[in-house]
């Protein structure tokens, strides 16, 4: 199998063993240097496991011949072909519709190689068996339709081949029953204070709208974030399995290990790079944002991130997606995430601090806060100020035991995502987030009150249609937390509290 992005395509892996000729091993077929390689790979595993290695001109095609071929994976394949070209593995039509997928070690073993998962959707929709590294089989397992025979080495696979010591296949994975049992590291009861910013987390969890905190140092922020994925919904079966593919082709699932169980959070550094941001390389491969999707991508310290990588994050926050065009292919990567960014008030952090004194000249602050543009702050649906918390707050105990806890949150926040799955069935989005003017206009029912305060607003700010459309949204979901038909008033009146600019 090939990977290119997130589809697998297959590739037929042809060896021919001649009896005539001077001895040698060559790969035909579009190799890159790492399956040129393989010849030295395959040569000693087989020689290390007992088995004799063919002196003889051995000619390997990987087809079709037009498509380059990268990666370690074609180890098995080729190492199978020149067993059973040489005789060690009798033919067998059933062996050879197999898939085989795998890097091998010099000792013969099979060493962890990603983008399992994939190999297994390809199987599975085709219904072919798969021969797999132990390390990575779990991944593929999760399809009920897929036979995975797991191997520990290139000798108990010739020993199945050859029906004298069988490998039993594994048996298939829930994948819901994993992800039920997803442990979380942050819980919003530990965090002391900052009501507003709990609700304004709340609500963005609720809608998937994204959010912009600013502080002063030290007053939650990040913590806040890191909360954000234990009150998010639990993924289902279909979002667990669209995430484990990204990770899986990135490399990033650990060895026995099947799924992805939780939604992602992912927080880079400002330092970044625009391709390990937005994804890229020669051979593309997901970025942060692809690895967010249907999670939280974090920004601390948004306005220190280069201006032109922050304005790359613009197209696949409206469209979900992010193209990747090179001149000899075009990848699509998914990218639907909630975006939180965290923004210090100036670029000394205190200014407006009750006790700390901002030592930031006027034109610093203005410079500051131009770092970040009209049109990114303009995508960003909540704003919330996040103060610093009182020392009284943080020594208060009893305290503790009045706060929701993440769980009681998410229980609320399930039921609003409730609500909006039932309305937009069939409509395209799943978040109200995610819906389109259209879908506004006809699921945002607003009374009267709310129309005429959301007219004044638009005309006392100067709002953009943008920010127009966003505004009812954040008040749609506003409204589906207290299960109201229509959005009122109150429901508009707090969601311009949250437009407020804060940086």
């Amino acid at each position: 199998m090939a990977i290119f992005g997130l589809v697998s395509v297959e590739i037929v892996v042809e060896v021919d063993v001649a009896s005539k000729g001077f001895p040698a091993f060559n790969i035909v077929g579009l190799p890159t240097k790492a399956v040129d390689e393989s010849k030295e790979r395959v040569r000693t595993a087989l020689v290390n496991s007992g088995f004799e290695f063919p002196q003889k001109k051995i000619t390997v095609n990987l087809a079709p011949a037009d498509i380059p071929k990268e990666g370690a994976a074609y180890d098995l394949p080729i190492a199978v072909g020149i067993l059973i070209a040489s005789g060690a593995i009798a033919w067998n039509e059933t062996d050879a519709n197999a898939v085989y997928y795998g890097e091998l070690s010099l000792d013969g073993s099979l060493r962890h190689t990603k983008g399992a998962l994939l190999v297994g959707e390809f199987a599975n929709r085709q219904k072919r068996t798969l021969f797999l590294p132990i390390l990575c089989a779990n991944e593929a397992a999760v399809f009920e339709a897929v036979l995975v025979f797991p191997l520990r080495n290139i000798e108990g696979l010739v020993l199945h081949l050859r029906k004298e010591k069988l490998i039993r296949p594994l048996k298939p994975i829930d994948v819901a029953e994993l992800v039920e049992k997803a442990s979380y590291d942050f819980d919003l009861a530990e965090i002391a204070g900052q009501e507003l910013a709990k609700r304004a987390l709340m609500i963005a969890a609720a809608g998937g709208h994204n959010l912009l905190m600013s502080g002063p140092p030290g007053s939650g922020k990040t913590m806040l974030a890191r909360a954000l994925p234990s009150i998010l919904p639990i993924l289902n079966k279909e979002e667990s399995l669209a995430v484990t593919a990204i990770y899986s082709a990135a490399g990033l699932i650990g060895p026995g290990e099947a799924i992805m169980r939780r939604r992602p959070y992912r927080s880079p550094h400002h330092s970044t790079s625009l391709p390990g941001l937005i994804g890229g390389g020669s051979h593309p491969t997901p970025g942060e944002i692809s690895l967010a999707h249907l999670g939280v991508l974090f920004l601390d310290e948004m306005a220190e991130f280069p201006r032109n990588i922050l304005e790359a994050l613009r197209q696949p926050m409206e469209d979900g997606v992010v193209v990747i065009s090179r001149a000899a292919e075009r990848i699509e990567f998914p990218a639907q995430f909630m975006l939180v960014a965290a923004v210090n008030p100036c670029p000394c952090g205190y200014l407006g601090h009750p006790r700390k004194e901002c030592q930031c000249g006027t034109r610093q602050i203005e410079q500051y806060r131009r770092k970040i543009s009209g049109p990114i702050l303009d995508r960003i649906d909540l704003c919330v100020s996040v103060p610093a918390v009182e020392v009284e707050k943080l020594v208060e105990d009893g305290d503790k035991a009045k706060r929701k806890t993440s769980a009681e949150v998410r229980n609320e926040v399930e039921l609003a995502r409730l609500v909006q799955n039932e309305r937009l069935t069939g409509t395209g989005p799943f978040t109200n987030a995610q819906m389109k003017n259209k879908q506004v206009k006809q699921f945002g029912l607003m009374t009267t009150e709310a129309e005429r305060l959301l007219a004044l607003a638009v005309a006392k700010y100067d709002l953009s249609a943008r920010s127009y459309f966003r505004l009812i949204k954040v008040g749609r979901t506003i409204a589906d937390l207290v299960k109201s038909e229509k959005i009122e008033a109150n429901h508009i009146a707090e969601a311009l509290q949250f437009r407020e600019r804060v940086f």
